[in-house]
């Protein structure tokens, strides 16, 4: 890939390079409601007075962006009326007001931003956050579902996760479990995709869940069904986190009681600066906090990353799951995940 595929857009003292480039998964890629092999994301890069800071946004089925929508989007924004990037909260409230949705657009622009910005400061973005690394939970990582023969490939090749994701929602659930169970016993967390329809099979499966060692349940039922949700978190053994039923700031206080947490994601919130902040509202709250990761390249999973200290459960598998990652960043060592002491987000960029 030649420089020349990259559009470049000039804002005054901001130049925005973007690019579109397709992830290729290692393994076919299946949830309760689709398979895939690839990703689409578009790559972006945010100048100010010779800085630049890395962004991206990851473009998986369900949140209805494409690599287009992301290039329309990114193309109506001017930052040529801001004056410097310390505007941080201006210029992103700006960016929200552009447009409704195109959260993933949003968030390729935020997290860029925040690149740049720690940049220009010298420091990690989780010290001038001032979060402790130490404090990150190890991450899981994500078998999808699959046949029992490919299940057991898939857990030998994370035999190094202390924890792993499950993806369920079919009738082959218990078959799954099972399998997993016969080769290893590591805790294990169920994330349904809405795959479940009636609260009555929920909660059956919560209790069948719990007793094989699965700690908390992922979008249990549709988002639709909130008073079926509420009932199955008032009654299950295990937590239940809202994953597709929580997407942005203003969805976490209507969501107490009906979840006993969140899944947050950038892609999702918009970037990480409303990331951070419904993870200190659903704390307010009293609720569990999970930060979890679409299929990304190591640019987004590093930015999530920078706010897993304040968080119960990481899931930030996205760039493991990946053949042609160009970061490097976060990495992931005997299941839990350090974080690169260097200005930004702390990447290392390979040329495309």
């Amino acid at each position: 890939m030649q420089k020349a595929d990259w559009q470049t857009i000039t804002m005054g003292k901001f130049t925005l390079c973007i690019k579109p480039y397709t992830l290729e998964m290692r393994h076919v890629f299946t949830v309760a409601s689709f398979s895939r092999t690839t990703t689409p994301v578009i790559l972006t890069e945010l100048t100010y007075e010779g800085v630049t800071g890395y962004g991206e946004a990851s473009m998986p089925p369900y949140l209805g962006e494409s690599q287009e929508s992301v290039i329309s989007f990114l193309n109506k924004v001017d930052l040529s009326i801001f004056a410097s990037p310390f505007q941080t909260e201006e210029i992103l409230s700006y960016v929200d007001s552009i447009q409704e949705k195109n959260t993933a657009a949003k968030a390729a622009l935020d997290i860029a931003l925040h690149d740049l910005l720690g940049k220009l400061m010298g420091q990690p973005f989780y010290k001038i956050w001032g979060l402790n690394p130490a404090e990150i939970p190890a991450t899981s990582f994500t078998i999808g579902i699959d046949s029992e023969e490919m299940i057991r490939k898939k857990v030998a090749e994370a035999e190094q996760f202390k924890i792993l994701k499950v993806k369920l929602g079919l009738d082959t659930d218990k078959m799954i479990i099972d399998t997993i169970r016969s080769v290893t016993g590591v805790p294990l967390c169920a994330d349904i995709n809405q795959g479940w329809k009636s609260k009555e099979q929920a909660l059956e499966m919560a209790h069948w869940l719990a007793e094989r060692g699965v700690v908390f349940l992922e979008q249990p039922m549709p988002k639709e069904q909130i008073e079926d949700n509420a009932w199955l978190t008032e009654r299950s053994p295990i937590p239940t986190i809202a994953d597709e039923g929580c997407q942005r700031y203003t969805d976490v206080t209507a969501l107490q009681g009906v979840y006993s947490g969140i899944n947050i994601k950038l892609m999702k919130c918009t970037g990480m600066r409303e990331a951070k902040k419904m993870a200190e509202l659903a704390r307010a709250l009293k609720m569990k906090v999970m930060l979890g990761c679409m299929t990304e390249t190591s640019c987004a999973i590093t930015a999530a990353a920078q706010l897993a200290p304040l968080v119960d459960w990481a899931d930030l598998d996205g760039a493991l799951l990946i053949g042609n990652d160009i970061f490097q960043g976060m990495e992931v060592k005997h299941g839990f995940c350090y974080l690169p002491d260097r200005a930004g987000i702390g990447l290392i960029k390979e040329t495309v």
